[in-house]
């Protein structure tokens, strides 16, 4: 067979438009597709939500990738490694309480879980603003981040959600957007967002569960912004947290869902 090169992009262009526009409503909209992103995306899709994960960068995988300072393995704790198991991802204990587990390994795996139960991630788009309707957030605002990157005055197009779920990591990209445009104030003790303190992982891990939670009407906070958001600390390349993190938040969208 003789290949043509237009077939081929035709079939690009077709094929993503389709799914593109499959997704413009979706049950819950994730913005970030790192650990806590890609894990609350696989359990959503399980349960038969209709699931769309916006991340800016080309590649998924948020800080998981690099494991610590390039160094690509991760660690997590005993409950960490049962979320690990239920991708069969390998792990190794290391001493008690703690096990390794190869980062590149660990990113792809979930995110194929993910995608295989029915999760469309859609790479290279960035949020810029949010859809608000009587003081609920109902919806994502979206460009290329190409677009974002080069300052190019391009209007951008819209996304209708049930439920947002801000997995950004330290940058609290959603509620930063929310904090600034709309009036509406965000769960936390300040109303705002409180910003991360340095480092101590053992109450970090603690608080990234802690913190996960709906932090605003129609908005969910998991992840790295969970900490961010309520004030945390940051916890460095340790991952459990994340992960029983992005279970978490799945699990309360789906029992909201269920109590509506």
């Amino acid at each position: 067979m003789e290949l043509n090169e237009i077939t081929i992009t035709k079939a690009i262009i077709e094929r993503f438009s389709q799914k593109f526009l499959e997704y413009t409503e979706v049950d819950v909209a994730i913005v970030g597709a790192g650990p806590s992103g890609l894990t609350a995306a696989y359990f959503l899709a399980k349960a038969g939500k209709k699931v769309a994960i916006f991340e800016r960068k080309l590649s998924v995988g948020g800080g998981m990738w690099g494991g610590g300072m390039m160094f690509n393995e991760i660690v997590v704790q005993e409950e960490g490694k049962e979320i690990l198991d239920v991708f069969n991802i390998n792990t190794k204990e290391y001493q008690p309480g703690y096990y390794t587990a190869d980062a590149v390994e660990s990113v792809t795996t979930i995110c194929s879980y993910a995608t295989k139960a029915g999760a469309k991630v859609f790479n290279c788009m960035s949020v810029e603003d949010v859809m608000i309707r009587e003081n609920c957030v109902t919806g994502l605002v979206i460009t290329w981040s190409p677009v974002e990157t080069a300052g190019l005055h391009v209007d951008p197009l819209t996304i209708r959600a049930g439920n947002v779920v801000d997995t950004t990591g330290h940058a609290n990209e959603v509620l930063r957007v929310i904090e600034r445009k709309a009036d509406m104030k965000l769960n936390t003790e300040t109303g705002k967002v409180m910003g991360e303190r340095s480092l101590w992982a053992d109450k970090a891990e603690k608080l990234t569960i802690e913190n996960t939670k709906k932090i605003c009407p129609g908005v969910f906070v998991a992840g790295m912004s969970a900490n961010a958001a309520f004030g945390g600390p940051r916890m460095g390349p340790i991952f459990g947290g994340m992960l029983l993190s992005g279970k978490k938040v799945a699990e309360l969208i789906i029992a909201e869902d269920r109590n509506k």
